[in-house]
């Protein structure tokens, strides 16, 4: 996560978020081009700033562009069928397949279990699935929330 990215401070808990854009990073991460199959990851930390454990359950991110475009959150299953698809890959090795899914599903956001103080810092990958099920292609004006909390936080991400 880059230091210059966007910061939203709630008190007890701070978020932090980057959208991945390139194809090369989504590469070095997942080994696979996701702009391709109309995914955008972005990149979120929670920090824990004090005070009880957070349930973060009823967390939802939203992602919106400058043209008021709302990007629908996915889960990494069907984001994997996604790839997989916009990849012409119908074919292959049950054991290969396996081993992608638990890949990419080690880089998914964890909003299961509860977030302690001890913990102090999660980070993983939220997926949007652009409005139109397009390529994505250098998306201007982001603004991702995040409701679910005692108040929302916006970031601006680019």
């Amino acid at each position: 996560m880059p230091e210059s990215a966007p910061t939203a401070n709630l008190g007890s808990v701070s978020f932090r978020a980057t959208p991945l854009l390139s194809d090369e990073e989504t590469q070095e991460l997942f080994e696979s081009n996701l702009q391709l199959a109309g995914l955008l990851p972005v990149r979120v930390e929670i920090v824990h700033n004090g005070g009880e454990a957070i349930e973060l359950k009823k967390v939802r991110f939203h992602l919106r562009d400058a043209g008021g475009s709302d990007w629908k959150s996915i889960s990494a299953k069907e984001a994997i069928g996604r790839i997989l698809k916009a990849n012409n890959v119908f074919a292959y090795n049950p054991a290969s397949r396996k081993a992608f899914e638990k890949e990419f599903r080690a880089y998914e956001l964890d909003l299961k279990s509860p977030f302690t103080r001890a913990e102090r810092r999660r980070q993983g990958v939220v997926i949007f699935l652009s409005p139109k099920k397009e390529p994505v292609a250098s998306p201007r004006g982001l603004v991702l929330s995040v409701e679910g909390l005692s108040q929302p936080a916006i970031l601006n991400l680019n």
